[in-house]
């Protein structure tokens, strides 16, 4: 039997996710030398090279990948120990890692603090990322949810939808069509759009419907920030297509209008995804149970 410590495979399993002796050592508040030491005896009792070097590049080996699995599904059965251990004394308490793409951060601090003040033990590690960085999390199972309009059809998920997620037509309020009523969507064909950066799941639904109604529009800038493309809106740089739920203060305060473009707003959804085969724990499970029903407080209005 391989007589690895708990310590060395920590050690190991923090150099793989970042691919870095400095910034495990950062991490896990140790020195880079007391690293490279643990890492070492831990290679000398698996008896086989866990990592390679190519220029200034770390890679894993064939068996440093097979025993970075079996250290994540290690701790995170410990992890999954310790908060049922906590929920038999009455208690929630635990870490929730949860991804999000960059929309999704305008409502889910809400959840989360509601959350945290119902079970204040558990500490929360929030990522906010784009669609595909969130998707090569997934793969690399990082997280115990995430949430996005567009889950990945390639990959075996388990996905629950919880909220709508229109996605509308904006103008600044000084727009010519802000003012008009019922607007062809083909009156957009040539107008100025700010897009957000390809692969967004905002810009694929978008495409889709343009691409329906065979409307080309003049793509002047993509964005890959939901704010950015709000101020570029305000300032009469073009029009853009967001998800309400990104528009307010902005539009309360007058700033941007919501252009009523008939196919719009286009009816998409959030979904809470987790890898199939992935053992919820007690947190986790809670945490999801609090999101269905408090997600019903988020719905917002798609103003036609």
């Amino acid at each position: 039997m391989i007589q690895a410590t708990f310590h060395q495979l920590r050690v190991f399993e923090t150099v793989a996710r970042h691919g870095s002796f400095t910034r495990a050592a950062e991490e896990l508040s140790i020195t880079q030398p007391t690293v490279s030491s643990q890492i070492k005896h831990l290679t000398q009792v698996i008896g086989m090279p866990l990592f390679e070097q190519i220029g200034r590049q770390l890679y894993l080996t064939e068996v440093g990948e097979e025993l970075l699995n079996t250290c994540q599904t290690i701790f995170e059965r410990l992890d999954n120990f310790e908060m049922m251990v906590a929920d038999l004394q009455g208690t929630k308490r635990g870490k929730l890692r949860l991804g999000v793409v960059t929309t999704a951060k305008y409502f889910v601090p809400r959840l989360l603090g509601s959350f945290c003040q119902q079970h204040p033990d558990v500490d929360i590690a929030l990522h906010v990322s784009n669609h595909q960085k969130l998707v090569q999390r997934m793969l690399n199972n990082q997280d115990d949810f995430y949430i996005l309009s567009h889950p990945p059809e390639d990959i075996d998920l388990v996905v629950t939808p919880f909220l709508e997620n229109p996605l509308v037509v904006v103008a600044s309020h000084e727009h010519p069509m802000a003012r008009e009523e019922s607007i062809p969507i083909k009156k957009l064909r040539g107008e100025a759009f700010i897009m957000r950066e390809p692969g967004s799941g905002t810009r694929r639904a978008v495409q889709q419907v343009f691409d329906r109604h065979k409307v080309t529009v003049n793509v002047r800038m993509e964005l890959g920030s939901n704010e950015a493309i709000k101020q570029s809106v305000i300032g009469g740089l073009g029009i853009s297509v967001l998800s309400l739920h990104c528009l307010r203060p902005d539009y309360q305060q007058g700033e941007l209008a919501i252009l009523k473009v008939k196919e719009f707003p286009i009816p998409c959804r959030w979904y809470v995804v987790h890898r199939s085969g992935k053992q919820l724990s007690v947190l986790t499970e809670a945490f999801l149970e609090h999101l269905l029903a408090e997600s019903q407080s988020l719905a917002v209005e798609t103003g036609g």
